[in-house]
This record gives C-alpha cells, sequence and structure tokens, in this order.
C-alpha cells in the first residue's frame, strides 16, 4: 500500500530537519550562553557562532580593524564525547585564551549523583582558572580534589585536560621560544 504524497512529504521533512542543523551549527549564542561566555571572557566585545571542528565560539576583542582572536570556548562533550563520569557525560563549558592558558570553566549539564560537593563546587571551577594547557591535571596534584567522588571527578580533569590540548593544537601557535 502507498501513501499519496508521501515522498514528497519524506523529502519536504528531511529538508527541514538538514536546514535546522545547519543552521543551528552557525546560531549566535543565546542568552544563557553568552552569560556563561561573558563569565568565562570578561572582556571580551564579541563571540563568533558556534562553528569549527571541534564546535567552538571564537572570543574577540577590540572593534573593526582593530578586532582580534583572543580566545576559544567550548563543551567539553563536544570535542572529547566519550569520556564519561560516574552517571554519564559531563558537559563542561572551558574558556582557552590565545595565549594557552584557561580563562576557567563552567559545569553544565550532567547527571553525577554527588555534583553539588564535587564538579559544582566553586573551588573544582576555580582551580583551573589560569591553569597552561601543558600542566599535568593531575587529580590531587596540580588539581585540587575537592571530594571523594573520584570517578566523577578523575572523567571531568580527563575531559578538560583532553579538550583543551585537543583544542590548542587545532587553534593556537606553538610557544615560543
Amino acid at each position: 500500500m502507498s501513501i499519496p504524497g508521501f515522498p514528497r512529504l519524506a523529502a519536504s521533512l528531511l529538508l527541514i530537519a538538514v536546514s535546522s542543523v545547519v543552521l543551528s551549527a552557525g546560531q549566535a549564542p543565546d542568552a544563557r550562553q553568552l552569560a556563561r561566555l561573558r563569565r568565562l571572557f570578561p572582556t571580551a566585545t564579541a563571540f563568533s557562532p558556534k562553528g569549527g571542528e571541534p564546535p567552538h565560539y571564537k572570543v574577540y576583542s577590540g572593534q573593526g580593524t582593530d578586532q582580534r582572536i583572543i580566545g576559544y570556548a567550548f563543551w567539553t562533550t563536544e570535542v572529547v564525547p566519550l569520556e564519561r563520569g560516574y552517571g554519564g557525560p559531563i558537559a563542561i563549558l572551558v574558556g582557552l585564551q590565545s595565549n594557552g592558558t584557561l580563562s576557567g570553566v563552567i559545569v553544565g549539564d550532567h547527571r553525577e549523583p554527588y555534583g553539588d560537593f564535587s564538579i559544582e563546587s566553586p573551588q573544582f571551577a576555580a582551580g583551573f582558572a589560569g591553569k597552561d594547557i601543558r600542566d599535568p591535571f593531575k587529580l590531587g596534584g596540580d588539581v585540587d580534589a575537592v571530594s571523594r567522588a573520584t570517578i566523577t571527578m578523575s572523567a571531568a580533569v580527563r575531559a578538560i585536560r583532553t579538550s583543551v590540548r585537543r583544542m590548542a593544537r587545532e587553534y593556537l601557535a606553538p610557544p615560543t621560544k
């Protein structure tokens, strides 16, 4: 049995689905995302739409011809999608400055049962501001272990370390000697 007009309907729905994916990939940040980006980069004058591979926002300073990229912001789950905490993926928004240091991190969506005293604590995020991408990112070493939620904490630290190093390889110039 065939349904009259079904191929046309299916093609139209496919076109709508593909168009929405393409448009969402290049959309400017919404108000909530913009607020997060401003927390990571308070001196920024503009943010690009999310794009590139891996997906990221470019962070700008200056105006007109004096505008320059001062960093990148990205979600760890879009750079390192397989890293999982105790309760699943932990989405962390990371700010990477063009000099190879982190401007900070913001813990976003997660399903961790003990998040309120491990990765959600202000101490966890504060430990990454100013951290160099070449630091070891070792839990209990250069990254404070603020709780015993070791699976969650270890996964979050690995996700941050791996994602910032991948982004640095893709978008930052090697350090000069």
